[in-house]
């Protein structure tokens, strides 16, 4: 999905599960005697933010859940509230690429503006979505950073993981999003991230003659029942691509990104000299 652009959307799905969260925390909380300010006082939040949770203006985080347990003694009914809302947190387009990246045995990533979202540290994240015009508000900046890192599950998810691969254009490794600090952590990360077995990490050299990712960054995920789906990233539009004759270009253009870019030893040792001149 687009690391800048995407709006917060209300859809049936989340609104469903918020609502019903809703009615719980309001009704433990009449049942208990408390008004929203005593509640408030109770588990350490203002009385406009509880009226906002019950309201349905603000989706609680999972401290506010495990508080509301402990100061309404709901013996863990409350917190258990936790799960439903894990995924209703985020923004929907966040939710359906995390579906797909769940049902794809192969996951191929080309990039040649950021490094890609499943490689960030949280403080890379954090500084991509600082740096977008108009700014986001700060609940929907830590929205997108939590979603982000939820989404990075599937890097080390037992049996089902799939088979990772990315190509990231050097210039990714050299823009110092963040600060110097945050890009030496992140190129640890992809040290880290690329000696995993499951994953193949490799840069295209800024020095190369032929570079067939100009057109920009794209996704490819391939899926349990065979199917293809592309994701496209340009400025205000994600695009999700289905259609096979597209996704055959695309799948053929990976191949030969891959082709021109170094291998993957040859990309470690390439980080690594990155690093070590930071």
């Amino acid at each position: 999905m687009s690391e800048w652009d995407a709006e917060p959307e209300v859809d049936e799905e989340a609104g469903a599960v918020m609502r019903t969260v809703q009615r719980q925390l309001k009704l433990w909380r009449e049942s208990a005697g408390l008004t929203q300010a005593e509640f408030g006082a109770a588990i350490g939040y203002g009385e406009e933010q509880v009226s906002s949770v019950e309201r349905g203006r603000r989706i609680p985080r999972p401290e506010y859940l495990d508080r509301a347990d402990e100061a309404l003694s709901a013996g863990g009914r409350i917190a258990a509230l936790k799960e439903d809302l894990a995924e209703a947190r985020y923004p929907k387009k966040v939710r359906d690429v995390k579906r797909l990246e769940g049902e794809a045995v192969e996951i191929c990533s080309y990039n040649n503006s950021v490094i890609d979202g499943l490689l960030q540290t949280e403080a890379y994240a954090r500084a991509v979505f600082g740096s977008r015009r108009p700014q986001f508000t700060e609940d929907d900046l830590e929205q997108r950073v939590a979603a982000r890192l939820a989404r990075q599950e599937i890097l080390r998810a037992p049996a089902t993981r799939p088979l990772l691969s990315f190509v990231l254009c050097e210039a990714t490794l050299r823009r110092l999003i963040g600060g110097k600090m945050v890009m030496r952590e992140q190129l640890e990360r992809l040290l880290e991230v690329a000696r995993l077995r499951n994953v193949d990490l490799q840069v295209l050299p800024l020095s190369r003659e032929e570079n067939s990712g100009l057109g920009g960054p794209f996704r490819l995920l391939k899926l349990k029942d065979g199917v293809v789906v592309g994701l496209n990233e340009v400025q205000l539009t994600s695009r999700v691509i289905t259609d096979p004759k597209e996704t055959t270009v695309l799948d053929m253009r990976y191949g030969i990104i891959r082709a021109q870019a170094l291998t993957p030893g040859e990309s470690l040792a390439f980080i690594e000299k990155v690093l070590g001149e930071s």
